[in-house]
């Protein structure tokens, strides 16, 4: 069973920037896609990047060339890095399995990105 915990969240000034983790307790290797999610205060929880096992990236519109994604199969964890950060980008970070496994899902990590 596969347990994934977020971490790398904070407040930051907007143009600056952080870098989330996702460490997995069990190996996420034979997990094909990963992604990292996101939920704002009164929206809905959205997919803003994910990577294959083969390392093939995806991003919606409002992150790309911000945010990158990568992933260490041998630590088992998913990264994302966020740069030039904007107001809109706070939210609650998680990352799951693309598609996401309701078993999969963890605390996430609070981004707020305010000045």
């Amino acid at each position: 069973q596969v347990q994934l915990v977020e971490s790398g969240g904070g407040l930051v000034q907007p143009g600056g920037s952080l870098r989330l983790s996702c460490a997995a307790s069990g190996s996420i290797f034979s997990i094909n896609a990963m992604g990292w999610y996101r939920q704002a205060p009164g929206k809905q929880r959205e997919l803003v990047a994910s990577i294959t096992k083969g390392g093939i990236t995806n991003y919606v519109d409002p992150v790309k060339g911000r945010f990158t994604i990568s992933r260490d199969n041998a630590k088992s964890t998913v990264y994302l890095q966020m740069n030039s950060l904007k107001p809109e980008d706070t939210a609650v970070y998680y990352c799951n399995s693309v598609p996401s496994r309701f078993a999969y899902w963890g605390r996430g990590t609070q981004v707020t990105v305010s000045s």
